[in-house]
């Protein structure tokens, strides 16, 4: 349901606490005292059956007693009766609950399921069971039980614990950090993190957002939400790890590729959050957001009286991956003749431990002026020569006197004295202060790594090779087969062909029976002067080497078949239960330059399929160097998960060892994502070893499990990818009015460079009737936003000539409910009265059905006669924008059954 009604929640004109009593712990008790110490302005509705009034406050027995629908109810009421008073406040009207209340232990699902049936039909949203309530500071609503009430702020705080709410709250106001919302999930059986980050991500109250993260439930949905957010503010999370046993022996090689919490961090990462490891760190991140913004750079400049201190420092930002700054020669020069001769005349600059706010501020301001560093860190160790607040004072001065670029730079703060004074003269003006260097660089830290996910997001990966290709339908067809015979695991020529479909270069086994078949299928193979390897057959059997079943190196065929009989033994003595097919001959790989490499697909119960890569062969999980993405990928994505490894040194050149092929490495990569949305019913994949050198890669073991999959809903994508792969169903072919065929398909990343020369066709009169303005350059920026799409809600279709040319655009970007999508569209100026405008409008509603859309929408100028035109020939309502005068609204009821035909 996303952000529906959920205005209800934040900005109620009526609240009503149902539940109460005159006990000291009255859960219903410490709302309604929260609620008014808030100073909330809006109606106040109490009710209790068994009270006529507590605290000098009039209750009423029943919700339909009040003389007004409350917008937002807050249930605190036993267990046993929630369902039936959410049931009474969805029949009334009532917007949106806040459940305090839970059951717990067996009876949970149906106390939850009893609740869902009484709100969802009449669209009353939920927040918990189980929570700490809400807090919406801008609106002066404390509706929580949390122990005091925040001060206003732009950081907003979603947990899912409760504990955790209450405790950032506690620090909040210890710190005199603001919050702008405080939420906490609890079981979440409505309102979750995906519905808060998009309504987040345009609330003008919020800077930040911090998330404190249990488990993830609708992983697309969450993804989508936060992909968005992301892109507009930053979000920093904390997961807590939850260990639990494996259930099968599958899940065992399942959690050692891919571990949940090392799934959840790639998620994190893709979506373009800012994870953290601890609470501590999500404190740190709260102070730093609280006050200061992003900064280009990663150079620190660190400034003490301590010279330890400032050497901590330094090493934990090395560690972090940070920039020591290097010190000007006008800096040191300045400092020279401004300070002491001790001076330590590096950075960190030790003003030793006599210095005074004098010296301090001499030495902030050329630190501040100086062009090689992007920002600073001052640190105060007490002494009996210092005072801290003087020091505090005299930074403060610096600051206000400051202009221009060296004012914008970023100053963090390291005050070792427990000085209360000195703390608030820092935080006014504007300095995040920390209780020690490791929280301060952290902070630094932060931002850096913030402001680098925001670039990643928008860099454009390179075009993929021309030769592209893959049989998709030739795969599928490969793993439909062996589902219908009730295969789990692919036998090795089912996998040999599906990875020759795609394109991935594999050392093909051959089949043997038994020990005689071996020895003949290895004779050619020995006659051409190769050297063969013979290893178990058997589908039940997911690691050869687990009951020494490979056997390699061998010269001659006596050698092929006594290995075929020793690998059968010891196959059938140590898995006396594996199914044996027997034993695959393959011909040697010899690469003596080869790096071994992994490459898989693992499958995560929450996220789906998973890439992972790294370094293989034997030893992959005692050498534990593995890092993993989220498909589908790009090339940028693949050198990115690469370069997340050790292994990534030891691809370079190194002495008389030639690099290895790293963008052979990153194709492969790209093709496993692929395979894994093409088909659904690949469940794990592993290439491994995958060898790695000069000439490119081959892999010379590979292993494919598969199982069933829910049939894809109206054909959308790939049912267990937690983000949308590329929507190939969409693209068709049409033709112009004058018979010239067009390609029509959907945007990619790669596809910049097509917009680019695409707009030097297009008249600045018809850029102005597209984006509403006068639009001379077109940044990358700009256009990064117009290919980098987010499929799940956004789709954007380009038609193309034959030589690839494009000739327009039509996209449709869906609101956080998916009711509503708004379009926009663009065609080159020189190819009006084509028809192309009109395919593409027609396609773009046909593509509204698809994604479940009820309705089309858009703005258009009122000088755009040609669209409006276009817009009543379609059907769509046209009326005045009652906000902006030179606008008109377009509106077209969508069927669900305009979908498109692929």
């Amino acid at each position: 349901m996303s952000t529906y009604r959920l205005q209800s929640l934040f900005e109620p004109a009526a609240v009503a606490v149902v539940g109460g009593s005159p006990r000291e712990r009255s859960a219903g008790r410490a709302v309604m005292r929260n609620i008014h110490a808030s100073g909330y302005a809006g109606r106040i509705g109490w009710v209790t059956p068994s009270h006529r009034e507590i605290d000098g406050i009039a209750t009423v027995k029943r919700l339909r007693d009040l003389p007004w629908v409350p917008d937002l109810a807050i249930i605190t009421a036993p267990p046993a009766v929630v369902p039936r008073l959410v049931e009474e406040a969805a029949v009334l009207g009532v917007g949106a609950a806040v459940l305090l209340t839970a059951q717990l232990g067996t009876g949970r699902a149906a106390f939850n399921a009893a609740i869902e049936r009484a709100a969802r039909p009449r669209g009353m949203r939920i927040l918990g069971p189980h929570c700490l309530g809400i807090v919406s500071s801008h609106a002066r609503l404390n509706a929580s039980i949390a122990a005091r009430t925040p001060q206003a702020g732009d950081i907003a705080l979603v947990s899912e614990s409760s504990a955790i709410a209450a405790a950032l709250v506690e620090w909040g106001v210890a710190r005199s950090i603001g919050f702008s919302k405080v939420v906490s999930l609890g079981d979440a059986l409505d309102v979750d993190f995906a519905d808060l980050l998009d309504h987040l991500a345009t609330d003008r109250h919020t800077r930040a957002i911090l998330l404190y993260v249990e488990h993830v439930g609708n992983a697309r949905k969450f993804m989508s939400a936060a992909r968005a957010a992301a892109r507009a503010k930053p979000v920093v999370v904390v997961k807590s790890a939850r260990p639990q046993a494996p259930q099968s022996i599958a899940e065992v090689g399942l959690r050692a590729l891919a571990p949940a919490e090392a799934v959840h961090a790639a998620a994190f990462r893709r979506a373009g959050l800012l994870q953290v490891d601890a609470l501590d760190e999500l404190f740190a991140a709260a102070e730093t957001l609280g006050t200061l913004r992003t900064f280009p750079g990663r150079r620190l400049a660190i400034l003490g009286n301590g010279g330890g201190v400032g050497v901590l420092a330094a090493q934990q930002l090395l560690r972090l991956g940070g920039t020591v700054a290097t010190l000007s020669q006008e800096t040191i020069a300045t400092l020279d003749a401004l300070l002491r001769g001790g001076w330590s005349h590096d950075n960190p600059v030790d003003l030793v431990v006599d210095a005074d706010g004098a010296r301090y501020a001499t030495a902030v301001d050329a630190l501040l002026s100086d062009p090689q560093n992007d920002a600073l860190l001052v640190v105060n160790v007490p002494t009996a020569f210092s005072a801290p607040s003087e020091t505090a004072t005299a930074l403060a001065g610096v600051l206000a006197q400051r202009k221009g670029a060296a004012a914008r730079k970023p100053v963090f703060a390291v005050w070792l004295a427990e000085d209360a004074a000195a703390h608030a003269t820092l935080h006014a003006a504007g300095v995040p202060s920390y209780t020690t260097e490791t929280e301060a660089v952290h902070g630094f830290m932060h931002l850096v790594r913030y402001r680098e996910a925001q670039q990643a997001l928008m860099e454009t990966p390179p075009s993929l090779p021309a030769d592209f290709a893959v049989d998709a339908a030739g795969a599928r067809a490969l793993v439909r087969a062996a589902a219908e015979r009730g295969e789990v695991q692919l036998d090795p020529q089912a996998t040999a062909r599906i990875l020759a479909a795609y394109g991935l270069p594999y050392a093909a086994p051959l089949a043997a029976a038994d020990p005689k078949a071996a020895m003949a299928l290895a004779q050619p193979l020995l006659a051409a002067g190769r050297m063969v390897a013979v290893k178990i057959d058997s589908p039940d059997i997911a690691h050869k080497s687990a009951v020494d079943g490979v056997r390699l190196n061998l010269a001659g065929a006596q050698a092929v078949h006594d290995a075929a009989v020793d690998v059968l033994r010891l196959a059938r003595e140590r898995r006396a239960d594996a199914r044996i097919r027997g034993v695959t001959v393959q011909a040697m790989v010899t690469r003596p330059n080869a790096r071994e490499l992994i490459a898989a697909i693992a499958d995560d119960p929450v996220f789906g399929p998973v890439v992972v890569f790294g370094r293989g062969g034997t030893a992959v999980r005692v050498v534990d160097d593995l890092a993993l993405g989220l498909p589908p990928l790009d090339l940028r994505l693949a050198h990115e998960l690469i370069a997340r490894t050790r292994v990534a040194r030891r691809l370079k050149a190194h002495r008389n060892q030639p690099a290895a092929d790293e963008r052979g490495i990153a194709l492969a990569l790209v093709k496993l994502a692929q395979l894994a949305a093409d088909v659904p019913e690949i469940r794990q994949m592993s290439l491994n070893p995958l060898l790695a050198d000069a000439d490119g890669v081959v892999a010379v073991d590979a292993r494919i499990l598969v199982g069933p999959v829910e049939p894809l809903h109206k054909g959308r994508g790939h049912p267990r990818f937690a983000i949308f792969p590329y929507p190939s169903e969409l693209e068709r072919s049409i033709a112009l009015a004058d018979g010239t065929p067009v390609s029509v398909r959907p945007v990619r990343p790669e596809d910049e460079e097509l917009f680019r020369e695409f707009f030097t066709h297009v008249t600045d009169e018809d850029l102005r009737l597209r984006f509403f303005q006068s639009v001379k350059h077109f940044s990358h920026e700009f256009i990064a936003r117009l290919t980098q799409m987010d499929y799940a809600r956004s789709i954007a279709l380009l038609a193309l000539d034959g030589s690839g040319a494009m000739l327009g655009a039509v996209r449709l970007h869906a609101d956080a409910n998916y009711e509503a999508g708004e379009y926009g569209i663009l065609v080159r100026s020189d190819l009006k009265g084509q028809g192309l405008g009109w395919q593409l409008m027609k396609i773009m509603i046909e593509v509204a059905g698809w994604l479940g859309l009820h309705e089309v929408e858009g703005q258009v100028l009122r000088q755009n006669r040609g669209m409006l035109a276009m817009c009543e020939q379609l059907g769509f309502h046209i009326s005045p924008d009652p906000d902006e005068p030179g606008l008109m609204l377009v509106r077209l009821p969508v069927s669900q059954d305009d979908e498109t035909a692929s």
